[in-house]
């Protein structure tokens, strides 16, 4: 059995559960250690199968725990090289390895397929993950669809995908407005709009489980999020996340 849940997702905040009976993995770690440990007890989940932590990019929303995390469960913070050298010191973690782009890096039964994708960002990338023969994709921090993260997409039962952004609440919103063009860029963050623009273009029909991420607390709603997405409602098991607590622990 495969157990997956969104620990945080937000701004301020992501982490991403994926596992199995024997071992796990988190993608990113954007909450320290303390925080962390609560939502997995909160979720039912044991601390001690996790493996090894895979981090997307070099925001503080995706690293603020990573040295404390990987320190405190003995596990390799994984990256891409750039990446990497991007850290402050304060987030180098004692253990580190390094992934490419193309190249599946495997823990245990756990194959993680990273590729680059388009973020403001030094070198980031989104995860596919295939454990126990279930693809799990983590799709966060995109700024747009292209021809590599549509294919990756279309081969996931499963998905964390981002749902960041309502145009017009982001428009009329606080945000100065080189922020606003940033978010709004190939290089920010996918809509309510693009996420189902995607869904609808690109699912494969083995898709059957989304979780809508990375929702703005400033320039969306969750109701706005399941407004958009409710003509696949029936079609597919939405659970939304959240950057205050865990989501539903969902097992495939």
């Amino acid at each position: 059995m495969v157990e997956i849940c969104a620990l945080a997702s937000g701004s301020n905040g992501n982490s991403y559960y994926i596992g199995n009976e024997n071992e796990a993995i988190l993608i990113d770690a954007g909450i320290h250690y303390n925080k962390l440990v609560i939502r997995l007890n909160e979720a039912g989940l044991d601390k001690s199968k996790i493996k090894a932590l895979f981090i997307s990019h070099e925001h503080s929303d995706h690293i603020q725990g990573i040295r404390g995390c990987s320190k405190k469960l003995s596990i390799p913070g994984i990256f891409s090289q750039h990446t990497f050298s991007k850290l402050k010191k304060k987030h180098i973690p004692n253990f580190h390895a390094f992934f490419e782009a193309g190249k599946p890096y495997t823990i245990g039964s756990i194959s993680v397929f990273p590729f680059k994708k388009q973020h403001d960002a030094c070198d980031p990338h989104s995860f596919r993950v295939e454990i126990d023969g279930i693809n799990i994709g983590v799709f966060t921090d995109i700024g747009e669809v292209d021809t590599i993260f549509a294919q990756e997409f279309n081969k996931c039962q499963a998905v964390f995908l981002e749902t960041n952004y309502d145009k017009e609440m982001l428009w009329n919103g606080p945000y100065r407005d080189y922020i606003k063009k940033r978010v709004d860029s190939n290089k920010g963050h996918l809509s309510n709009e693009q996420a189902l623009e995607l869904i609808e273009k690109h699912a494969s029909t083995d898709l059957h489980t989304i979780f809508p991420a990375h929702i703005s607390d400033k320039n969306n709603t969750k109701e706005k999020v399941m407004q958009v997405l409710a003509s696949l409602k029936g079609k597919y098991n939405i659970k939304l996340t959240s950057r205050q607590e865990i989501s539903e622990v969902v097992r495939l």
